[in-house]
Parts: C-alpha cells; structure tokens; sequence
C-alpha cells in the first residue's frame, strides 16, 4: 500500500511539473526577460511555485503572485457593510494594467468553487461583480485585445473536486479531477510540448476552412436552439496558438478545442437553451433560456440562478449582446470525459458556446490595427463583462449562410462535416 500510494505521489508531481511547464512554453511562450503577473487560488499554491520555477528556467525577470482566498471572500457577505459591496480594489487593477502595458505576461490559475457564493444575495453579488468589472476593464480590455501574451491553466481544489465528484470522498475527488485536468490539459503523456503542437495545427487547419468560406452568418438548430448569428464584418476565425501583438505565439486556455470568431453585435436572432449550466463567480446558472431580437437578449430565463442572470445582463448595454461564438465538436476530450466540471475554462470546451460581452479584436482580419471607432463599425460589442455559456449538444446542427442566404453544412449531430 504504501509503495503504490508513492508511486501515485510520483506520479502525480511528474504531472503537475509538465503542466507547469506547458503553461510558460505553450500557454505563454514566456520570453527571456518578461514579466509575469499570476493570479492563483491559495489552494493552488503548489502549481503557482512550480510555474514560478519554469518562468525563471525561461529567462522571466520577475514574477508576481496574487492568491484569492475563498474564505476571505465569504468573510465580505457574512460581516461586511452594505456599501462595501460598490467597492473594488482599483489600485490593484491598474498596477496589473501598467504591468501588461509595461511588457509583462498574465497567467491565471483557475480553481475556484463552483458554488462559493450561491447561497448569498443575488443583489450583493451583482453589486461587487459590476464594481470588480469597473475596477479590471482596464486590464480586461488589454487582455481581450491581446496586447501581451496570456493563458489559463486549473489546479484542482477541495471544494472544486466536491462538486465535480460529489459522492466520493475529498481524497479521492482531488485525485479524480487532478486526473481530468492532466489528461484535457494534454500532460499526461510524455512530449507535452509535441502534442501540443500537433493539436494547434489541427484547430489552424479547421480556422482556415472557416476563413476561406466568409460566412455571413451561423443557423444553430437542436431541441434546445433556433438561433441566427450574424456575423461581424471582416471576421476571422482564431482557435488554438495566436500571436499576441507584442509578436508572442501563445495559447490563451489551457486546455482548448474550440475555434471562435466575433458576431455582430446587432444581427443575432432566434431563441437558444443553454446545455450545461454556467458558473459565474461562485454562482451557479442552471437551464439558461434567453430569445435575441436584432442582437439583444430580449427574454432570459433560467431554472436555477434567473436573479443572478438579470443582474449580469444589467452591467451594461453590451452585456444582453454578444462576443464571441465558438465550435467544439460534440466528440472533444472533454465532452467524451462524461464530467461536467462546473468551470468555464473546461465546459466550453466540451460545446459549441456564446459569450455575452466584450468581442475580441483579434477576431478581425487586421484586428490588431483597427481603432475603436472602426471596430464598433464592424459590429464588435464592447462590455465590462466576457461569459461564455454552452449551447451546444449531439443533436446540433450547424449551417454558415452566406450573404445571399445560401446554406453550408458545417456541423451536423455535433461534428464537423464542412
């Protein structure tokens, strides 16, 4: 027992270094004498050192750790006053701002719970969320237009690992969902870095495809959708490694399979039934049914978490709009896993998804060269906010129309087919 329950330790530290180290060379691509700012949970601790360590082995200059506590979190619901709910700490976001203008790496490690704040006021929560979405747009819009290189990487956590695997014990969920995150984050074999490689150029290839055809618009149809989304004007197709504009090839999400583009903010029609729930900041959404009229959310809906959804909708006038729609075909790793892992970061790379809130502007031919004004004009959305939720399932179907309305197979049950 004790020789097995050591290997499993070895192991397990084999597995946590390679995805430390996939997160500064491929989610990164860390260059000699950059900064990194990193977020992490203290649970997670562990894997912030290890990526401290392999950011120094790649040259960084300096980095930068920043914990959240969960239970600190909670400690502002349960004691503090009223008006502390307006309140964001401001300063810190534009030191993290300055840094990314300055040159520097972002790197986010995450692993919060799921349900942390499920049980407090909606309205509460609404208030800190919009005052935080304030407080970071300055970070936030640097991030979305990939002015530095940046990626997300998970840690498994205790509270986390309950919720994916809610009838085994704490020990043996962690394990369960170590493993998951080993095996979606693609570490668990011995090269890595190669597979790695191997898989950005099969997104490259389906983007290329996507780009070739110049479609007008997106007809999504399953039991749960009828939804059109135009889309914006001049888009392009992205998944997989992007060259950030300070000249850095990077892989934002660890892991991914989804290749994505912008709509346009005004020609988004139809009604869609979200297929897994969302967790949005320690709140969980379940069933989201929202109707689109001429790109805003007219209707929405939602089993569970319908307070918290109004209340995100009402951060600004870009948040009842769209952002970003993504195709993940039903068969990905993730989706064959069996495991919803109440975690953006892995859900929506288990299905085709939307986002409401801020578009990308590296979603655009030239994105990266175009002004506010000409990006607007293009049809990209402008938020606090960028949430992503899934839409997609084995019955959804797929068709790109062009501008005459003319119909291109693209999915059919689920998978590719164009």
């Amino acid at each position: 027992m004790n020789v097995t329950l050591s290997q499993q330790q070895a192991d397990h530290a084999v597995k946590l270094d390679r995805l430390a180290e996939t997160a500064v060379k491929v989610g990164l691509g860390l260059r000699k004498g950059q900064e990194l700012v990193m977020t992490a949970p203290i649970e997670a601790l562990e894997l912030a050192r290890r990526i401290t360590a392999h950011a120094y082995k790649a040259g960084a200059s300096l980095v930068t750790l920043v914990l959240n506590d969960d239970e600190q979190t909670l400690l502002r619901y349960r004691e503090g006053a009223d008006d502390s709910f307006d309140a964001a700490p401001g300063w810190l976001y534009e030191g993290m701002a300055q840094a990314y203008r300055n040159g520097a790496a972002r790197l986010a490690i995450a692993g919060e719970n799921p349900t942390l704040l499920s049980g407090e006021d909606p309205a509460k929560v609404s208030r800190a969320n919009r005052a935080r979405a304030k407080a970071y747009s300055p970070a936030l819009e640097l991030i979305a237009s990939f002015s530095t290189n940046w990626t997300i990487v998970a840690a498994a956590t205790p509270a986390w690992a309950r919720c994916v695997f809610p009838d085994d014990s704490e020990e043996l969920a962690l394990a369960k969902l170590w493993n998951a995150i080993f095996s979606a984050s693609r570490v668990d074999g011995g090269d890595p870095v190669g597979e790695w490689r191997r898989h950005n150029e099969a997104l490259a290839r389906r983007t290329s495809t996507l780009n070739a055809r110049r479609f007008h618009a997106l007809h999504f149809r399953s039991a749960g959708a009828d939804l059109t989304v135009g889309l914006a004007d001049g888009h392009e197709w992205a998944g997989g490694a992007s060259t950030s504009k300070n000249g850095i090839v990077c892989n934002a999400n660890i892991p991914t399979e989804e290749v994505f583009t912008t709509p346009h903010r005004l020609r988004v029609n139809g009604r869609v039934r979200a297929s897994k729930p969302l967790s949005y900041m320690g709140a969980l959404i379940e069933d989201i049914e929202v109707r689109f009229e001429d790109g805003v959310i007219v209707e929405a809906n939602a089993r569970k978490g319908v307070d918290v959804l109004r209340k995100v909708l009402e951060t600004d006038e870009g948040a009842r709009r769209l952002g970003e729609v993504a195709l993940v075909p039903y068969s990905s790793p993730i989706s064959k896993s069996g495991l919803l892992f109440y975690n953006t970061l892995f859900d929506e790379n288990a299905a085709s998804h939307i986002a409401l809130g801020q578009a990308y502007s590296k979603c655009f031919v030239d994105g990266d060269k175009l002004s506010e004004a000409e990006l607007d004009a293009r049809g990209a959305n402008r938020s606090l906010i960028h949430i992503d939720w899934m839409i997609g399932s084995a019955d959804m179907d797929v068709d790109g129309l062009d501008s005459a309305g003319v119909r291109t197979a693209v999915m059919r049950a689920g998978e590719f087919v164009i």
